[in-house]
């Protein structure tokens, strides 16, 4: 079984999948769509294509999971819903608010075309997602904490890049230090979302931009930056890339809860990540449940899922037997 792949967009995201799906023998990379012009565009994968974006439903039969490496904030809420009436899909859907939304829009059309849809995929949403309702399953009386960071945010990042004004940028999320100690100390703290994280931006302006401008817009910004504690740094593009270049993220999922018949013995679950490379680690994710909605297509299902709704077993190259050997 070899899983033929196609990426859609040829960022950081894109190029971390094309990585990915090099580790994973059962699968391989078909094409690169991108709106750029493709003689432009140079991948790695030799055996692959690069195509505009326009030739891919030129495709239909040639791929088998269609990973979509847009932005949240403007590009997968019309790209994943579109691709999924001629595609089985990945995405990484992140803003939170709008799943809900973005869940309806696509399993509509997923539907429609008999196709299975993967949304919000990649740490969280997705592998922190999974921790939190294990942790809550697990320990019914308790309280949920997330931290975020240090680390650049790629949606974030790409929210204020998309700013009038603004030439380059990057946004890094940084816990708030008391407060994760105070959880991991089982204090059960009440914490607002300003009380948890800051936010800092690094942003380099268009020429002749009005700084005040774009900074208010940055700092009022819903869902992204309006109920944070927000710094932002306007900087050359030399220094961008001399002192930001890299994309590390990471955080911790932590739920304090009780067992016993009055509550008197406490637990805490935590799980956290340190990456090195915030895209290369999503896309990691992205091709693992790739090879889970390619399963669940063959088995004849459609419509759109999120980790939630997917068995371990399913995101694996093992056989269920080699499962139970080595993992169980």
């Amino acid at each position: 079984m070899s899983i033929k792949i196609g990426i859609l967009g040829y960022g950081n995201l894109g190029r971390g999948v094309e990585c990915a799906v090099k580790q994973n023998s059962d699968m391989e990379l078909a094409a690169v769509f991108t709106r750029r012009d493709p003689s432009s565009v140079k991948i790695l994968t030799s055996s692959a294509k690069v195509c505009n974006v326009s030739e891919l439903n030129d495709w239909k039969d040639k791929i088998d999971v269609v990973i979509i490496c847009g932005g949240s904030a403007t590009d997968l809420p019309v790209q994943t819903p579109e691709l999924a009436k001629s595609f089985n899909v990945i995405d990484s859907f992140d803003t939170h608010a709008r799943i809900p939304e973005h869940f309806a829009n696509v399993d509509a059309a997923a539907k429609s075309g008999k196709n299975v849809a993967i949304i919000s995929v990649g740490w969280d949403p997705g592998m922190f997602s999974l921790n939190r309702l294990y942790a809550n399953c697990i320990l019914p009386d308790g309280n949920d904490y997330t931290f975020w960071g240090k680390g650049v945010s790629q949606g974030h990042s790409d929210a204020i890049r998309r700013v009038e004004g603004v030439k380059n940028g990057k946004q890094y999320t940084i816990p708030v230090e008391a407060a994760l100690e105070a959880v991991r100390n089982g204090e059960n703290p009440e914490l607002t979302t300003r009380q948890k994280h800051t936010r800092e931006c690094f942003v380099v302006l268009e020429e002749g931009a009005d700084a005040a401008k774009v900074e208010a817009e940055i700092k009022n910004m819903p869902n992204y930056f309006s109920d944070y504690d927000t710094t932002v740094h306007f900087i050359s593009e030399e220094e961008l890339e001399r002192d930001h270049s890299g994309i590390p993220h990471g955080g911790f999922v932590l739920r304090s809860g009780k067992t016993g018949w009055n509550g008197e013995n406490k637990h805490i679950i935590e799980y956290s990540l340190k990456l090195d490379s915030n895209p290369e680690f999503t896309s990691s994710v992205l091709c693992a449940y790739a090879r889970a909605a390619y399963k669940l297509s063959k088995e004849g299902q459609s419509g759109c899922k999120t980790v939630f709704d997917i068995a371990p077993a399913y995101l694996s190259a093992q056989s269920g037997d080699e499962l139970r050997a080595h993992l169980l």
